[in-house]
């Protein structure tokens, strides 16, 4: 039996690839095994925790529900993107590191980049509408305290107040 693969590019962090992938396999998928992303971590496979969100084209978006045929010819941005090794972290992830935001750190990547895509939309935001925003991701250890504080932080240096 033959597998019927297709050659797409993209821009993954910042780096244009071409990859020649299954019809049937995920972004996530793709990431992990061919372009060794681990970042993009895998909980669900449905959609619903949130682990393997990314930004796609500048949006939030579950790898594990898109086949990565859909990202062909677009910009994807995984954790590892945020910061290189040996760089300073970006500060979505500082701010979390500083609210010990995070525990066993697999639900990490996911509300890392859900964050940066609220504080684009959302410069200005209140708790309450932090944690809905917050709410699609699920985190079992840290019952989401930390999470909020460290986004209520990054908001509050934002606009100085």
């Amino acid at each position: 039996m033959t597998r019927d693969l297709h050659s797409i590019v993209l821009n993954v962090n910042g780096d244009e690839v071409t990859v020649r992938v299954e019809a049937r396999q995920t972004l996530a998928g793709m990431l992990r095994d061919q372009l060794g992303l681990t970042g993009t971590n895998l909980g669900c496979e449905h959609g619903v925790c949130g682990a393997c969100t990314v930004l796609l084209g500048g949006r939030t978006a579950r790898s594990c529900t898109l086949l990565a045929v859909q990202a062909n010819g677009r910009s994807v941005t995984t954790v590892e993107g945020l910061a290189a090794d040996g760089d300073p972290l970006h500060p979505v992830q500082q701010a979390f590191a500083d609210h010990h935001a995070l525990q066993c750190g697999f639900c990490t990547p996911g509300f890392l980049l859900t964050t940066i895509e609220y504080l684009d939309e959302e410069p200005e935001a209140d708790p309450d509408s932090i944690r809905e925003r917050l709410s699609a991701n699920l985190c079992r250890c840290t019952g989401y305290h930390n999470i909020v504080a460290a986004v209520k932080d990054l908001l509050e240096r934002r606009t100085g107040r």
